[in-house]
């Protein structure tokens, strides 16, 4: 059985606990796309995690944890990551990483940096990880893939090629120092001789999992209105986050992927550049924002602030929709508790229409709301494990939205703890 954990949205809507949670009905938990530009959150016995790189199965000492070959894998980053981790007495997990897997290097952090800096107030609002830049070089075919490391020659061949156009941007575009060949290639060179315990052929190990019947979950970053072919563009990621590119991000046939499960909060958020129609301003924003989660709405990545607002169905089913979904998980119920009134989102007005599809983005850039109102159950849910045991005005808002977005709401998140959460059916 394989199973995929996604974001019907545009990130940041609790992955991260439902890939800890569905974890342990698993044996394999793998990475599939995306960098360290994203986060996800976990908390458990061992205290509160947000993940960049390191799969959200690592809590489960009988799970095997993977990084695909879609993957941004910064070195460094994930060696911080598993650092951090057994300093805080985790036992250290089970972690393969893709010989496919291509290298995030130093300087695609810096371009992603320079080039923010240079587009000013018409930048894209990158966490300056180095993404854009890295999938640029994959797509150009002078990326470093990780089993290209473990050669030195081959290696400083790779970057020497890698480097004439880049040093003529750091130059004449962005003015700055230029990349030192040799530095670069000292340093990943070391890199990879510390990675090749963990390097493999995941490709050959998942099929072989998959004759054995292992259960795995394929874990994704970001959401459906981030992806690069179906979401806001420009204002989106450089990879794709949707449950169909987990085949080719993972390396698993695309017949296998038997559950989509699509997370999406009890409300909207987003942390990055774009268009958000149903976003709240000023007291009812900040109010929604404190709120919000164990910590409040604030980039796991960044610590930017995120926008907020009342739930968009319009977005959410079509973030359903382009994932697949064939369920839905709402997390953050009971946030919503101090309300007497809840808004949903359920069409646009555009250019004097009414539309419930969502649009390309000079559409979206012209949408307004179209709101129904719904009243609140103004009761903590926190604790509670029964559905049943929902107030019947939680579970009312729960059923519109439900019928809104044409997917089933099966799993549904009323605290931030691995145990607060309740299954439907």
């Amino acid at each position: 059985m394989v199973r995929a954990i996604v974001g019907a949205n545009w990130g940041d809507e609790g992955k991260g606990k439902l890939t800890d949670v569905l974890a342990e009905q698993s044996d394999i938990v793998i990475r599939f796309q995306g960098g360290a530009n994203a986060g996800h959150t976990i908390i458990n016995e061992h205290g509160k995690f947000a993940l960049h790189l390191l799969p959200s199965g690592i809590f489960h000492p009988g799970v095997v944890n993977v990084i695909g070959p879609g993957v941004a894998l910064d070195i460094e980053e994930l060696f911080t990551e598993l650092d951090g981790i057994a300093a805080r007495n985790v036992p250290m997990p089970k972690l393969l990483v893709s010989d496919r897997a291509q290298v995030l290097m130093d300087f695609h952090v810096l371009l992603d940096t320079y080039e923010e800096e240079r587009l000013a107030d018409r930048k894209f609002g990158s966490t300056k990880s180095g993404i854009a830049p890295f999938y640029s070089d994959k797509a150009a075919k002078v990326g470093i893939q990780v089993c290209q490391l473990m050669d030195i020659d081959l290696l400083r061949d790779r970057l020497k090629n890698s480097l004439v156009k880049k040093n003529v941007l750091m130059e004449h575009l962005y003015h700055k120092p230029l990349l030192d060949l040799d530095a670069l290639t000292d340093k990943y060179y070391a890199l990879g001789q510390r990675l090749k315990p963990l390097v493999c052929d995941t490709t050959q190990y998942l099929h072989q999992a998959l004759q054995e019947g292992k259960r795995m979950l394929l874990e994704g970053q970001l959401g459906a209105l981030r992806d690069l072919e179906h979401g806001i563009y420009p204002y989106t990621t450089s990879s794709s986050p949707l449950a169909g590119y987990g085949a080719v991000g993972a390396g698993l046939p695309p017949r296998v992927i038997t559950e989509v499960i699509a997370v999406t909060k009890a409300y909207s958020s987003s942390v990055g550049t774009g268009f958000f129609v149903s976003k709240l301003e000023g007291q009812e924003a900040e109010e929604l924002r404190r709120r919000g989660g164990d910590a409040g709405e604030y980039g796991a990545k960044t610590g930017r602030p995120r926008d907020v607002g009342w739930f968009d169905a319009v977005a959410t089913r079509y973030g359903c929709r382009v994932q697949g979904a064939t369920a839905c998980a709402m997390t953050n119920i009971d946030v919503l508790g101090y309300l007497d009134e809840i808004k949903v989102c359920v069409a646009y007005e555009v250019d004097g229409q009414r539309i419930t599809d969502f649009p390309a983005t000079p559409q979206l850039a012209r949408a307004t709301p179209i709101y129904v109102t719904l009243p609140g159950w103004q009761q903590d849910v926190r604790g509670i494990t029964r559905y049943e045991d929902l107030p019947q005005k939680c579970r009312d808002y729960i059923a519109f939205i439900e019928k809104e977005i044409e997917t089933p709401i099966t799993i549904v998140s009323n605290g931030p703890r691995r145990e607060e959460i309740i299954f439907r059916g």
